[in-house]
């Protein structure tokens, strides 16, 4: 990947050069070597292929939303001479935003919308543990795996993801 990369200090800044207003990771050296990882937001609309998404609609799909981020992730720690893994690291939070039902309509059917938050929200718990279990066994749980419904900025995303992570150097244990 072409990665426009600032140091300052203990902070390096990894920026997709395509990128202009945030940083893809932001890299913390600690005091012991260790590394802490803050993932970039992302957002994506339309991870479905139905009908929905192709009548312009967001859709939300966490069995497809969440594998595409935290693969996305990977490559991106790869890619940065990071780490070969998500397996590699130890994830303290993630964070999902998942934007409010826009449909059923809340005024109109309020017990319709009420279940498809809920179904949302348990859908992208539901991803987020089936990828975990399946792709990093050994790793230790966040501290946090928030799942947010709400208006998002962009009207078109069905999503956001975000994280932190750490790298440890040294005396990392599997047990």
């Amino acid at each position: 990947m072409d990665w426009d990369i600032r140091q300052r200090g203990r902070v390096t800044y990894y920026r997709k050069k395509t990128n202009n207003h945030f940083s893809d990771l932001v890299v913390e050296e600690l005091d012991n070597g260790d590394l802490k990882i803050r993932f970039v937001g992302m957002t994506g609309a339309r991870a479905a292929t139905n009908e929905l998404a192709l009548k312009d609609t967001a859709v939300m799909d966490p069995e497809r939303e969440i594998p595409r981020v935290f693969d996305t992730w990977e490559h991106y720690v790869r890619t940065a001479g990071i780490c070969d893994s998500l397996a590699d690291l130890d994830f303290l939070e993630v964070h999902s935003f998942g934007a409010a039902p826009k449909s059923p309509d809340s005024r109109v059917d309020p017990e319709g919308y009420a279940r498809e938050k809920k179904r949302i929200r348990a859908a992208y718990g539901e991803a987020y543990a089936r990828y975990w279990a399946q792709k990093m066994p050994e790793n230790g749980l966040p501290a946090r795996f928030t799942v947010y419904l709400e208006e998002l900025p962009d009207t078109d995303a069905s999503y956001e993801l975000c994280a932190t992570a750490l790298l440890q150097k040294n005396g990392q244990s599997r047990s």
